[in-house]
């Protein structure tokens, strides 16, 4: 996956906007206003952060080592960066793409929830 198809997955979420709240660089994507995944534009290799559940972060490092690692500038507990590489499969980051944006949803208020 490269990171326009990245950007194009993660638009095609529900709610999801886009932004560079940081700096011109620093693409960040939000689902009704909570960040669910952010990636350096100007980053080489491509990279992006995704919130993940403590337990299953722990277990794609040691099972991805040096392609999973703790969450750049993130809580090293809930955030993962996922360096893009030929040896992770495109549907293991579909995959984590839709863990970090239901945790960022299942912890929004239901009447928020139910926006979506």
């Amino acid at each position: 996956m490269n990171i326009e198809d990245f950007r194009d997955y993660c638009l095609s979420k529900k709610g999801v906007t886009e932004a560079f709240p940081f700096d011109e660089f620093t693409l960040v994507f939000k689902v009704l206003g909570k960040m669910f995944a952010l990636t350096g534009l100007n980053r080489k290799p491509a990279a992006v952060n995704l919130k993940c559940d403590p337990e299953r972060a722990m277990e794609l490092r040691e099972e991805y080592d040096g392609i999973i690692i703790p969450g750049y500038h993130m809580s090293k507990k809930h955030w993962n960066t996922i360096i893009f590489d030929s040896r992770l499969p495109e549907s293991l980051l579909h995959e984590l793409i839709d863990h970090s944006y239901d945790l960022v949803v299942a912890g929004m208020p239901r009447k928020l929830r139910d926006t979506l």
